[in-house]
C-alpha cells in the first residue's frame, strides 16, 4: 500500500506499523521535507510524532536504509541519500 507524507499510523491496518512508517517517511523524502544529505528528524522525535516505540521506528529507518533512501552516519544521525549522486555514479 502507498502512504502519503501526511498519513498517520493505523493500528488496525494489515501492514505492520514499521512498514506504514517507512512508507510515510519515504513519501516525506520524496515531497522534499528533508533535503538530500541533510538529517531527518531524530528517532526520539519520530517516536513522539507517530506514537511508536523506538524499535519500531528504527526498524522503519533500517528498511529505508536498505532501500537506499536514507543512510546513517554513526554518532551523527540519519540522512537523506542524494539520489542525483547515485544516478551519476551509475553512468560512469
Amino acid at each position: 500500500m502507498d502512504y502519503g507524507p501526511d498519513d498517520t499510523i493505523e493500528r488496525d491496518a494489515p501492514e505492520p506499523p514499521f512498514e506504514q512508517l517507512a512508507g510515510i517517511l519515504r513519501a516525506r523524502v520524496e515531497r522534499g521535507d528533508w533535503k538530500p544529505r541533510r538529517p531527518i528528524a531524530s528517532g526520539t522525535k519520530l517516536c513522539e510524532q507517530y506514537g511508536l516505540s523506538r524499535p519500531t521506528v528504527y526498524r522503519a529507518v533500517a528498511l529505508l536504509v536498505d532501500e537506499g533512501v536514507l543512510f546513517v552516519v554513526p554518532q551523527r544521525g540519519t540522512y537523506v541519500q542524494d539520489r542525483a549522486a547515485d544516478t551519476e555514479s551509475g553512468t560512469d
